[in-house]
């Protein structure tokens, strides 16, 4: 059992090294408003993991996951907050310009740990995830909920370290960050990249 546990683990590391919505949205806050919004912003995306693991135990996710109707209500509803968030960080990029080098940017509206829950929340392809992977990974010495909610578990703090890591990776870089054109160029690279995970998620299926 041990050894199927270790197997999991490290399939469920290769996944959350995969670069997705979460880290654009992390890179997001941690470079405009400080470590600490990019680490709030991270226990956000760990508290809409856990809500997916829960639902997931619950059986609400398969059901979400085999609705077609359901999927695509939250999967538009994902995309456009995704796009959102990428266009709020485009229209950032144009009033970085009138700043001097070495002022703070402008924070970001809303709360980070917020943004981290509905980016995730509201993200179909973890229900997928969680309901078609997962159970393929569960240790078959222990009752399904058992090793489905151990995973859960070890997905949610393998993400909680990979992105607080690469948080805290940032900082060290943040008088880098600070500069108006260094700023300019990554809210607009940031903000590409949240509207194209946006139009992907619009555009995938179950």
């Amino acid at each position: 059992m041990l050894v199927q546990f270790l197997a999991a683990a490290g399939v469920l590391a290769l996944l959350t090294l995969v670069p997705g919505p979460d880290l654009a949205v992390v890179t997001k806050r941690a470079v405009s408003s400080g470590w600490q919004d990019g680490l709030r912003t991270v226990g956000g995306i760990t508290s809409g993991l856990l809500v997916w693991g829960v639902l997931t135990l619950a059986g609400l996710a398969a059901v979400l996951a085999a609705s077609a109707t359901a999927y695509t209500v939250v999967k538009l509803a994902g995309a456009a907050y995704l796009v959102f968030l990428g266009i709020q960080t485009l229209l950032h990029s144009r009033r970085v310009r009138a700043q001097h080098v070495g002022a703070l940017p402008d924070a970001p509206a809303g709360s980070p740990w917020r943004t981290g829950l509905v980016s995730n929340v509201f993200n179909p392809k973890i229900a997928v995830f969680y309901t078609g992977l997962l159970p393929t990974l569960a240790p078959t010495g222990l009752a399904p909920h058992t090793g489905m909610a151990l995973l859960v578990l070890i997905h949610v703090a393998l993400t909680a370290v990979w992105l607080g890591g690469y948080v805290l990776l940032l900082a060290k870089a943040r008088a880098f960050f600070q500069k108006p054109a260094v700023r300019r160029a990554m809210d607009r690279v940031t903000g590409t990249v949240l509207i194209g995970f946006g139009l992907k998620v619009a555009t995938t299926r179950p």
